[in-house]
């Protein structure tokens, strides 16, 4: 799943690499989706199951916002990015 999602970002537009050669959003992306998973001891699959669950609890007024804001909302955003892919699943 995670290279579907991965393949879904760049179809998306979004950056694999920045001018200057590094990692780019889709990897950050990937990143997060991976410590979400960590963090709340799912699998992708288990995720993407689960999904509207997690964004409500890491989007403002959710129980754990304060992680859902790291790194200028990067988390929340990959979650919602996460949940788009599954939508168009």
């Amino acid at each position: 799943m995670k290279n579907l999602f991965e393949d879904y970002l760049i179809k998306q537009g979004y950056s694999v690499k920045t001018p200057s050669g590094n990692p780019s959003t889709v990897y950050d992306y990937i990143k997060r989706i991976d410590r979400v998973c960590l963090n709340e001891n799912m699998t992708w699959n288990e995720l993407a199951g689960q999904i509207y669950t997690v964004v409500t609890q890491y989007d403002i007024g959710g129980c754990k916002e304060e992680l859902g804001r790291k790194s200028h909302n990067a988390v929340i955003n990959a979650l919602k990015r996460f949940g788009d892919f599954v939508d168009a699943k």
